[in-house]
């Protein structure tokens, strides 16, 4: 397929990694310094079922539905991904927005979890990118999950196991950036999203 009218239309960025892998870091980077705008990058807004927290706005941060209203939209296919994180607390990205961006022209990034990155791949295909942030090892990330002091011990080990299974899909990824020493992890994942978009 040409790469001229994905261009036109705008392309996907989608990042996943295991949670302490340094994903949010990387992809602020790419996004700080003018880069958004050069790039032409814009976030993919989400969908939530949980309620608006501080001057959070409907359609700015997120799309703010009851936990019933997402049920819908997921019973009428308006996902291309979503996740129950907890009971009733919903987080999804609604297809009608993605491809609202898109045919303004905006390259949309996603940091979504492992299941919904591939989901979006799946679902775009050649218009996607799609980057797997991976720590060097299950031993350094739990170093960093801990020095976090974030999360309950029990927590970690939850993050860990997840984190075994997530490591398992990075072959699915059109790329993988390891994230050993992070100045070069930010390099290494801005020069992809440049070659991508220039295609």
């Amino acid at each position: 397929m040409s790469n001229v009218n994905a261009q036109r239309m705008g392309c996907l960025i989608i990042f996943a990694a295991p949670s302490g892998s340094g994903k949010s870091t990387i992809i602020n980077s790419i996004m700080a310094d003018g880069g958004a705008e050069r790039l032409n990058l814009h976030f993919s807004i989400s969908a939530t079922s949980r309620a608006p927290r501080g001057t959070e706005q409907n359609g700015v941060e997120y799309f703010f539905l009851t936990p019933e209203e997402f049920r819908q939209k997921i019973a009428d296919d308006a996902f291309v991904e979503y996740e129950e994180v907890y009971p009733d607390k919903f987080y999804g990205t609604l297809k009608s927005q993605v491809d609202k961006q898109l045919a303004a022209g905006e390259n949309v990034v996603f940091d979504v979890d492992v299941n919904g990155a591939m989901n979006i791949k799946k679902i775009y295909g050649n218009r996607a990118l799609s980057i797997f942030i991976q720590p060097p090892s299950i031993e350094e990330l739990r170093r960093r999950l801990e020095s976090r002091a974030t999360d309950a011990p029990e927590v970690i080990e939850q993050r860990i196991e997840r984190a075994k299974y997530e490591l398992a899909q990075a072959e699915h990824f059109d790329e993988v950036v390891i994230n050993d020493i992070l100045e070069v992890a930010q390099v290494e994942a801005l020069a992809l999203v440049e070659d991508f978009l220039e295609e």
